[in-house]
């Protein structure tokens, strides 16, 4: 009796120690706070991961910048020293320029339109192109829509941003575009965004309402304008060896796990832009709601023919005539 308590405890022992060694912990980061959109979306996915691989892999998360900008991150992801992040698509160009097109000003009429871009052929088709590049991406989520703010004045018009030197994206698109509304452009991580607004190295910058209220902005912001100027995708990356690694029902889990975790993080952009400009003025910033966006199109007349002959004229109309 005593000889079979010993065995029955040596094999307690060695499964615990058999699950241990099973078990494979992998890290993913977002720029911004946990409560934020981009928080709920690493949670969730790690929620879902550890859930549907029955606790054999488990995801760390991490918040603001604490493992590196989103550049620096993708970077590590893409080395295999990170596993996975979940970044805007503001520095992705640098690593894997077909997916340059998706950060044209104007290009979505809305956020259902660019969810079903990036749902349907279109956007399935350029996750493709981040294989070559040592990534494998595994669903599109969502950063919001951008929009202006600064400390100089409110803006109305396009001429209202003339001089005005604003934080932007690490993100040739945008500095290309935002240089043709006259911003004196300064690309910079989100990581020192708050203190470069706090001590005035830059006047202004432009961000989604969620990342507005989740970096709080509204400490170093007076003008808030409703520009709508950019949407702005966000896309879930894991190293692409690490994914091929897995089995096949794993590989599954990982990509169903995205699915929910994107689900998530685009209902709570929807709710944070529904309370986003009661939530701003409450803290004292000036909210522009009513610009005109057609103003702001037309002033970047040249830089679209710009981008015509960058990625093809058929290209940019197959996005912005999707239904």
């Amino acid at each position: 009796m005593k000889f079979s308590k010993i065995v029955l405890g040596l094999a307690v022992v060695m499964g615990f120690v058999a699950s241990a060694a099973a078990q494979s912990t992998m890290r993913i980061n977002i720029a911004i706070a946990q409560n934020s959109h981009q928080g709920v979306a690493i949670d969730t996915f790690a929620k879902e991961v550890e859930k549907r691989t029955g606790g054999r892999y488990k995801i760390q998360t991490f918040y603001n910048a604490s493992l590196g900008s989103e550049r620096e991150s993708i970077e590590a992801v893409q080395l295999g020293t990170q596993e996975l992040t979940f970044t805007s698509t503001g520095p992705v160009p640098n690593f894997v320029p077909e997916a340059r097109i998706l950060d044209i000003p104007f290009l979505f009429r809305d956020k259902a339109h660019a969810r079903a871009v990036l749902d349907g052929p279109i956007g399935q088709e350029i996750l493709t192109k981040f294989d070559s590049k040592g990534f494998k991406a595994l669903a599109w989520g969502e950063n919001g829509i951008r929009n202006m703010t600064n400390n100089k004045r409110p803006i109305n018009t396009p001429e209202d941003l003339k001089g005005l030197k604003v934080r932007t994206m690490e993100n040739p698109v945008h500095v290309a575009a935002y240089k043709g509304l006259g911003i004196v452009t300064t690309p910079m991580a989100m990581a020192e965004v708050f203190t470069a607004l706090q001590q005035g190295t830059v006047d202004g910058q432009e961000n989604p309402l969620s990342v507005i209220m989740a970096a709080k902005l509204d400490q170093v912001q007076k003008y808030l304008s409703l520009t709508g100027h950019v949407y702005s995708p966000a896309v879930l990356l894991m190293n692409k060896a690490m994914f091929d690694k897995l089995s096949a029902a794993d590989k599954q889990a990982f990509l169903d796990a995205a699915k929910e975790a994107v689900k998530l993080n685009r209902a709570r952009v929807d709710e944070d832009d529904a309370g986003g400009v009661a939530y701003l003025r409450g803290k004292g910033m000036n909210v522009v709601e009513n610009v005109d966006k057609s103003k702001f199109v037309a002033v970047l007349a040249p830089v679209y023919a710009d981008f015509e002959k960058q990625f093809g004229k058929a290209e940019i109309d197959r996005i912005r005539n999707y239904k």
